[in-house]
C-alpha cells in the first residue's frame, strides 16, 4: 500500500490562523492525577512548536481513556494541559468542554501564539459514533485542520474521520508524516532480510499483518500466547495455556501459506511454564516444545531466546509488535526484555509498535537505539496490513 502524498503543516498557509490540531494525548495518569508518562505529549511538540513559530492560534483536541460518552473527572485532560505547559514553558488554557458556546468564545478569542486544549472528546458519545453534527461543531473552532494523532487514524471517529471534511485547508503534522514514511519504507523495501516479530495474546489480532507480510518477511518470529494456538494447530500439547480454538484453522492456513511463500515461520522451541499467573507462582523451563498438564505457558524459554536473537542479528529490517510472554508479571518478562535487547543491538532499521513492546524498549534503556518507536500499535498494524486508515483518507479527500 503506497499512501498518496498529503500536505504537511509546513506546506500549508497557517500563519496567524486558528489551527485545529488532532493530537494523541491518551496518556496514563497517576492516582494523584498527574501525567505518568509524557512521551505521547512530547511526540506532538514538533508540530505544536512549528505552529507557534508561525504565530498560529492553536486549538488542540484529543481523547483520554474510555469514559464511554460521559463526563469522568478522572479522565479529564487538565493534567495533560499542565504537562504540556511545562514542556513548552508557556500557558496552555484548558477548555471546560470540547464544544459549546463557551468553547467557541475561547477559541475565537485566542491571540497569536496562544494554545487552547479542548476537554476529552470521548466525554461525548458522538465522538466514537462519528456524528456529523458533532464533527461540524468541532470544525467551527478552527480555520485549518492538522492531523497528528497517528495512534487514532485507524478509528472512524468524528475528530479523525469527519472533521477534516469541513476544511479546505488540511494536512498532517510532523509525527503523522514520519510514521507514514517509515511504515511505507518497510512495505516498499526491495532489499535486505526482513524479520517480523509478533507476540501478544491473540492470533486473531495479527491475522491481517501475517497474511499481508508473509512472503515479504523472510523470517517471522512468534511469541506470546498467540504461539500456543499455532502449536496446538500442529497437534503439539500446550497444557492449560491460552488458545483460540476458533482460530486453529486460521493458524493452519498461515503456516501453510508461510511454507509455500518461503518465509521462515519460527515458534518457541521451549517455554517458561507455571501453575498460575502471579509473581509468586512457581515456574520452570520445559525441555521441549510441548507443555505438559497442568502447566500454562507464560514466556519463551532460553533456547527460543537464543534462536530468535540469532535471526534478529541477521536482519536488515525489523518490525516488532507484541510481548513474548506475560510481560506484566516480572518473572515472566525475561523473553520480552531479551528481544528488546536484541532488536536494540541490531544494525537493522528497527520499528517497534504496541504498548508492551514499547514499554520493554523504554524499560530496557534501549529506546535511543531503535530507529523508530511507533506512536500507534494498532494503527501501524493496520497500515502494514494494507488497510485504508480513515484519518489518512480524510486528508486525501477533497
Amino acid at each position: 500500500m503506497t499512501i498518496a502524498p498529503f500536505k504537511t503543516i509546513d506546506q500549508l498557509p497557517v500563519r496567524g490562523k486558528r489551527v485545529l490540531i488532532r493530537v494523541d494525548f491518551n496518556t496514563p495518569l497517576t492516582d494523584a492525577g498527574r501525567v505518568a508518562d509524557d512521551s505521547r505529549v512530547r511526540m506532538s511538540l514538533p508540530t505544536i512548536r512549528y505552529a507557534l513559530s508561525e504565530g498560529c492560534r492553536i486549538i488542540l483536541m484529543s481523547h483520554l481513556g474510555r469514559p464511554k460518552g460521559t463526563f469522568n473527572k478522572n479522565l479529564s485532560l487538565k493534567p495533560v494541559a499542565e504537562a504540556l505547559s511545562a514542556l513548552l514553558n508557556t500557558r496552555v488554557a484548558m477548555a471546560p468542554d470540547c464544544i459549546g458556546p463557551k468553547v467557541e468564545e475561547m477559541a475565537r478569542g485566542l491571540k497569536a501564539g496562544e494554545i487552547l486544549l479542548l476537554e476529552n472528546l470521548r466525554f461525548h458519545p458522538e465522538e466514537t459514533a462519528n456524528d456529523t453534527d458533532f464533527a461540524r461543531s468541532l470544525a467551527e473552532l478552527g480555520e485549518v485542520y492538522i492531523e497528528d494523532a497517528f495512534g487514532a487514524v485507524h478509528r472512524a471517529h468524528a475528530s479523525v474521520a469527519s472533521v477534516p471534511s469541513f476544511f479546505k485547508v488540511k494536512g498532517a503534522g510532523f509525527l503523522l508524516k514520519k510514521e507514514v514514511e517509515v511504515l511505507t519504507h518497510i512495505l516498499e523495501a526491495k532489499t535486505g532480510k526482513f524479520a517480523l516479530i509478533l507476540g501478544g495474546a491473540k492470533v486473531s489480532d495479527k491475522l491481517g499483518i501475517l497474511h499481508s507480510l508473509i512472503g515479504k518477511a523472510d523470517t517471522i518470529l512468534i511469541g506470546g500466547a498467540m504461539a500456543y494456538t499455532f502449536l496446538k494447530a500442529q497437534g503439539i500439547e500446550i497444557g492449560k495455556s491460552l488458545v483460540e480454538t476458533d482460530r486453529l484453522d486460521d493458524a493452519k492456513t498461515i503456516l501453510e501459506k508461510a511454507r509455500a511463500a518461503g518465509s521462515r515461520f519460527l515458534l518457541p522451541e521451549d517455554h517458561i511454564v507455571s501453575a498460575g499467573i502471579s509473581a509468586d507462582a512457581s515456574f520452570h523451563t520445559t525441555d521441549s516444545t510441548a507443555i505438559p498438564l497442568p502447566f500454562i505457558g507464560v514466556d519463551i524459554g532460553p533456547k527460543t531466546i537464543q534462536s530468535y536473537e540469532e535471526q534478529i542479528s541477521q536482519a536488515a529490517i525489523i518490525f516488532w509488535n507484541g510481548p513474548m510472554g506475560v510481560f506484566e508479571v516480572p518473572p515472566f518478562s525475561k523473553g520480552t526484555f531479551a528481544i528488546a535487547g536484541a532488536v536494540a543491538a541490531s544494525d537493522a532499521q528497527s520499528v517497534v509498535g504496541g504498548g508492551d513492546s514499547v514499554r520493554a524498549i523504554h524499560e530496557s534503556g534501549a529506546a535511543d537505539k531503535i530507529s523508530h518507536i511507533s506512536s500507534g500499535g494498532g494503527a501501524s498494524l493496520e497500515f502494514l496490513e494494507g488497510k485504508q486508515l480513515p484519518g489518512i483518507q480524510a486528508l486525501l479527500s477533497t
